[in-house]
């Protein structure tokens, strides 16, 4: 249970993070004035959104590798079980693992599009 509580955390802290990063943005979208504003204020403003930008992308890779790592772990210890009592299974298990691995490039994706975006 308690897995699952720091899982959770972990994951509203990304998700905070990625809300964050995208905030001043929006609004210096949102009206022309305050864009004369922004341009006086650009460095401060922009270090601040790189530094949340940079923090949510290394959430979303760390916690996606992990989450990968546990998946990984868990359907290779099932596959060496189910192997042991039939060797014939060995192809059949190796296709689940890479779609356990698939889930750190997902997170690496989503990493991607908030340093781009």
């Amino acid at each position: 249970m308690n897995q699952k509580m720091a899982f959770a955390a972990l994951l509203f802290l990304a998700l905070e993070a990625a809300v964050f990063a995208q905030e001043p943005e929006a609004q210096a979208e949102s009206s022309a004035g305050a864009q004369a504003e922004l341009s006086a204020e650009t460095p401060a403003a922009a270090q601040s959104t790189s530094v949340w930008k940079y923090f949510a992308a290394a959430l979303a890779v760390g916690i996606s590798c992990i989450a990968g790592g546990i998946a990984v772990g868990q359907i290779g210890s099932a596959a060496m079980g189910a192997m042991s009592e039939n060797p014939e299974l060995s192809g059949k298990a190796l296709p689940y693992a890479g779609l356990a691995e698939g889930i750190c490039l997902w997170g690496f994706l989503v990493a991607l599009l908030i340093m781009i975006l």
